[in-house]
């Protein structure tokens, strides 16, 4: 099947993990892909394999999320690109493995400006745009962790914690006029989001989690995104067992909280 053939698809995040999974995924649908992440030469490989696997044409844009006075000028690249977005992906993101008390100021600003105000800088210029071409669809990369505070991410669940409250926003104001959201709420995926995680002095944690080690593959995940997406679904929860916590914060807070008081690694 080609479900997104003739669709305008940018990705942020693309160059590994779900980012680079997902782009293969919407590749094989016949999509035309916008991918951005920092690594230029890694995002030459994820463009020729997406060219292999079948998509219509696929445009990268190598950029650093943290450097947010460039953004908008970011949006409108890739809107020119191929004269449109139909569909805006926001899944680059950071991540941290500090108690709050050693989360130093410097370290949520960066969390902070990567996860959330670079998404929203996106979304509020391809917004306007989208509403003048009939339309469009926002996608957003969340957490498990945005649906209750966890150890060791005070700065990363408030990001997370701030796209829920946004994209919400966008999605009860826009969506008579043609507008959807899609909110991806990942647990455990085989990614090395905690292996270039934010340690103590701003360093990279430089391993990954048991957690992470054991989670659901990015194939696996990028599926279900592809899914949801093509559906229109306003949220899809992407894991295995661990992703039931979202369910028991709406029924049981209180156990909610004290089961993650227990865990130190996801």
């Amino acid at each position: 099947m080609q479900k997104f053939k003739g669709k305008i698809i940018w990705i942020t995040g693309a160059s590994s993990g779900i980012g680079e999974a997902t782009a293969y995924r919407l590749a094989e649908e016949n999509a035309t892909l916008i991918l951005t992440a920092l690594e230029e030469d890694k995002l030459q490989e994820v463009k020729q394999s997406c060219l292999d696997k079948g998509a219509a044409d696929v445009a990268i844009l190598p950029y650093n999320l943290i450097d947010l006075e460039g953004v908008p000028a970011l949006a409108e690249e890739a809107w020119q690109k191929f004269g449109r977005v139909d569909i805006m992906y926001n899944n680059a993101g950071i991540s941290q493995r500090t108690n709050t008390i050693d989360t130093e100021m410097s370290m949520i600003h960066k969390i902070m400006d990567v996860d959330y105000f670079a998404p929203v800088m996106i979304t509020k210029a391809l917004l306007p745009k989208m509403l003048e071409a009939g339309g469009g669809q926002f996608v957003v990369t969340t957490s498990i962790a945005g649906r209750f505070g966890f150890p060791l991410r005070c700065a990363y669940s408030s990001a997370k914690h701030a796209l829920y409250g946004f994209f919400e926003t966008v999605h009860a104001e826009y969506y008579d006029k043609n507008i959807r959201v899609t909110i991806v709420c990942p647990g455990r995926v085989q990614t090395n989001i905690s292996f270039y995680a934010l340690d103590k002095g701003g360093k990279q944690h430089g391993k990954m989690d048991a957690g992470q080690a054991n989670g659901i593959t990015p194939q696996k995940a990028a599926d279900k995104i592809v899914n949801a997406i093509y559906r229109k679904k306003r949220e899809v929860l992407v894991g295995s067992t661990e992703l039931l916590m979202a369910h028991i914060k709406s029924l049981f807070p209180g156990l909610c909280v004290r089961l993650a008081r227990k865990v130190k690694s996801m």
